[in-house]
């Protein structure tokens, strides 16, 4: 716990077989109450090594994509009793050891969401970030800032952490299955005015790192300016989406 706080990380897992067991082993465990993983009908040997390692798992028998898997994810730990909830890549692609100040920004009230930025740190592309992923993350996420009236150093980050009532609140339900999600939920919670923090999170891209082809990160391009594009168009044209309605589906219900 931080300021009486159950804080709870998720690892939405696919594959994570070779990298598992040295992200688990860096999580603070005086600070961390609750490891959650949710298995996205991986094809190795991930769920034998989170039960081995006492992990909480949860293993999905037919994939239900990157999106469904946090639904999933943040369901459970909503269920479970977690006032912030971090979801950390079990991939080793983030530093498992800023679990600590990530959950501070939210225990002691100061933000709702926190992000670990890549950007914010240093040297993204000489640790391994491809130029291609890096030009189109400054590029994205330079046109979202805009869209969106924000001023966040990157909209595409996967080391976020929520209070229960950001996941109580944003209709997530409504959200993609894809990649698309982050971005989606990100949007959302600019919509309902929820305060973001940021802090400098140093990557490792290695060869067991999760990541996604030129051809989807194209599709996942796409789906980004479509999320603006419903922002703008609900914002100043009066036009309705349920991702951003107070009524759509919650995880909750």
């Amino acid at each position: 716990m931080i300021n009486g706080k159950t804080i709870a990380v998720v690892l939405p897992a696919y594959n994570a077989e070779q990298s598992l067991k040295q992200t688990f082993d860096e999580i603070p465990k005086d600070v961390i109450d609750i490891v959650l993983l949710v298995d996205d009908c991986s094809s190795d040997q991930t769920v034998e090594v989170a039960k081995s390692l006492g992990i909480a798992t949860i293993r999905h028998e037919q994939n239900k994509g990157y999106g469904g898997n946090q639904k999933t994810c943040y369901r459970e730990a909503i269920r479970r009793g977690a006032d912030i909830v971090v979801m950390l890549h079990p991939d080793y692609q983030y530093s498992p050891k800023l679990l600590t100040p990530i959950s501070a920004m939210l225990a002691y009230g100061e933000y709702d969401v926190a992000l670990g930025s890549r950007i914010l740190a240093q040297s993204a592309t000489k640790r391994g970030m491809p130029y291609y992923k890096y030009f189109s993350n400054r590029v994205l996420t330079f046109l979202q800032n805009i869209a969106l009236e924000s001023k966040l150093s990157e909209f595409h980050t996967g080391y976020r952490a929520f209070t229960r009532q950001v996941l109580e609140t944003l209709p997530l339900e409504e959200n993609s299955d894809d990649f698309v999600f982050d971005n989606e939920m990100l949007a959302q919670i600019i919509w309902f005015n929820f305060r973001i923090g940021e802090v400098s999170c140093p990557t490792r891209y290695a060869a067991e790192s999760s990541s996604i082809s030129f051809k989807r990160s194209v599709v996942y391009g796409l789906g980004v300016l479509r999320v603006s594009a419903s922002y703008l168009l609900q914002k100043y044209c009066s036009m309705q989406f349920s991702i951003f309605s107070a009524e759509g589906k919650k995880l909750t219900k």
